[in-house]
């Protein structure tokens, strides 16, 4: 058995290997956290002022250059 499922373009694939849901649905559900699929749809049903919107873009572009500064300063 094979679960396909399409996001945004992006095919995710789980193998059930014998007949294991409970497993498959785990690595599903890590691979999701993993590409950050349940913020998305936490964002999308719920309403964002365009203020609170502005700080949290602003805040996620910060964490992301601090990580990258992170990652250049380790090489």
């Amino acid at each position: 058995m094979l679960f396909k499922l399409f996001f945004l373009e992006d095919v995710i694939k789980i193998d059930v290997k014998d007949n294991n849901v409970e497993q498959a649905l785990r690595v599903l559900k890590r691979k999701l956290q993993r590409d950050g699929f349940f913020k998305i749809v936490k964002l999308k049903n719920t309403y964002e002022k365009p203020s609170e919107k502005k700080k949290r873009i602003l805040q996620e572009n910060i964490k992301r250059v601090k990580k990258l500064n992170k990652l250049k300063n380790r090489i």
